[in-house]
């Protein structure tokens, strides 16, 4: 093992995938829409400048893996994670897997944190890493990110917008946000 320190890229796939498809585009995202994970895995080993290691999960209760796509993600270097719950709808199969290697970081005694997602099921967990002096940050469409997870930037947690700073898409989404007046593109409009 390296003496690198390395910095875990947590996907929660389900969560971006449904904010972008119910809260931005209104439909469920076609592949085009999606975000470059290349670019988001490149974008999390330049934060802290340390190797990163992207783990993305996936719901794979049905028993079912969507084989293309966990190719795709192979193939740009991700592990994935299918993980498989009892089959009740109400399990969060995803986020229980995520707060489980939130756990399992913080317990190694090495390694930070950027989580792509919007979701507050993870303030806990992120709340033992900041307070055990890890770097943690989040990925995610600021708009849309949970208040409690974005309370977090208080006690020291990086966020990174998806669009706009991490550069993940190959197209301009159709968001309506708030715009700090020093990063307002009029170019943007024309």
């Amino acid at each position: 093992m390296s003496d690198e320190v390395p910095t875990y890229l947590l996907v929660d796939g389900e969560n971006i995938d449904a904010t972008l498809g119910i809260q931005v585009l209104g439909h469920r995202p076609q592949p085009e829409e999606r975000p470059r994970w290349e670019r988001v895995r490149d974008f999390s080993a330049a934060v802290w400048g340390q190797p990163v290691r992207p783990l993305f999960f996936l719901n794979a209760t049905t028993g079912q893996l969507p084989l293309p796509f966990v190719q795709a993600l192979m193939a740009l270097r991700y592990q994935p994670i299918p993980l498989a719950g009892s089959g009740d709808r109400n399990e969060k199969v995803v986020d229980i897997g995520i707060q489980r290697t939130l756990d399992a970081i913080l317990d190694a005694g090495r390694g930070d944190v950027l989580l792509a997602s919007h979701d507050a099921d993870f303030v806990p967990h992120l709340r033992r890493l900041l307070g055990a002096g890890r770097r943690v940050g989040v990925l995610g469409l600021r708009e849309f990110v949970s208040l409690e997870l974005a309370g977090l930037r208080d006690q020291g947690m990086a966020f990174y917008d998806l669009e706009d700073e991490v550069g993940a898409f190959t197209a301009v989404l159709p968001r309506i946000r708030i715009i700090p007046l020093d990063e307002f593109d009029p170019r943007r409009y024309l």
